[in-house]
């Protein structure tokens, strides 16, 4: 199988090495509009070859690793491929980009979320093990024809990925809580301690803690704020359910309530009983 990935990124470069690993392609070729990041590519072995929009058309699967409104824009030029060319996309939102399917494509298109990630971006970001063992979501398989579902559940499966499926409505709102939510929380800590008078003096306290909280405000901006604009009925609910925790135990440390809080916190520590 030749594989075709757009956008050589952490994402994009790291699938290549993991579908590499696994000789699960024949042949891998690049698709970037950023020359660094075609450079960079190559020189990781990330990819066999840079190609044009033309060549990587040609390919049997291509697996969009680019940002959600890059996406859509990237999909009308993939309307020509042929009914065997099984198209992937790894958007962290799911439901504005199978709304945008074109419809000479959209037995072909395979919605995924791989649920997964560091803060850094680029090429040399690319890592082993980024997808192993993680959990990638399939959205609206029912739209697709069998040759593309199955071709993309064989591959996740041979990556050693846990296949979860669910309709793209519903994955916008549990990708929110699980992933969008922390990130804005985690800007949020960000900006409390860069805002105060004198933020050296604070960080040098820093903790596993706050090392673990704030880790992910080293996000691309860019990035985020596409992700918060997509998403954002979800994001707005999710921030209202998590400013009225706030407001709680706000309110009983100054009510002094510490019995009740003791059972506040009790009750958060059993999530870690089904994650």
């Amino acid at each position: 199988m030749n594989l075709g990935i757009v956008g050589l990124g952490l994402m994009g470069g790291s699938f290549g090495k993991a579908m590499r690993k696994y000789n699960l392609a024949e042949k891998i070729f690049g698709y970037d509009h950023n020359l660094n990041h075609q450079k960079d590519a190559i020189s990781l072995n990330l990819v066999d070859k840079i190609v044009d929009i033309e060549e990587l058309k040609l390919c049997d699967m291509i697996v969009l690793c680019i940002p959600v409104d890059a996406i859509i824009s990237f999909l009308p030029f993939l309307e020509e491929c042929a009914s065997t060319t099984t198209i992937i996309d790894f958007g962290s939102t799911k439901k504005l980009i199978v709304e945008n399917i074109p419809l000479k494509i959209k037995n072909n298109f395979i919605p995924a979320h791989p649920m997964t990630g560091t803060e850094k971006f680029g090429p040399n970001a690319a890592i082993d093990g980024l997808y192993e063992n993680k959990t990638i979501v399939l959205c609206d398989l029912d739209k697709c024809d069998h040759l593309h579902k199955n071709r993309a559940i064989s591959i996740f499966k041979k990556l050693n990925m846990k296949l979860v499926f669910m309709d793209s409505t519903e994955h916008d709102v549990h990708a929110c809580y699980m992933s969008h939510l922390p990130h804005a929380i985690s800007f949020a800590l960000g900006n409390i301690v860069m805002n105060h008078e004198n933020p050296n003096e604070i960080i040098s306290l820093a903790a596993g803690g706050f090392k673990d909280m704030s880790r992910i405000a080293k996000s691309s901006p860019d990035m985020w704020t596409d992700i918060f604009r997509q998403n954002k009925d979800n994001m707005l609910e999710s921030i209202d359910l998590y400013e009225k925790q706030i407001t709680l135990i706000k309110n009983m440390i100054k009510d002094e309530k510490y019995d009740d809080m003791k059972k506040w916190m009790a009750k958060a520590n059993t999530l870690h009983d089904i994650l």
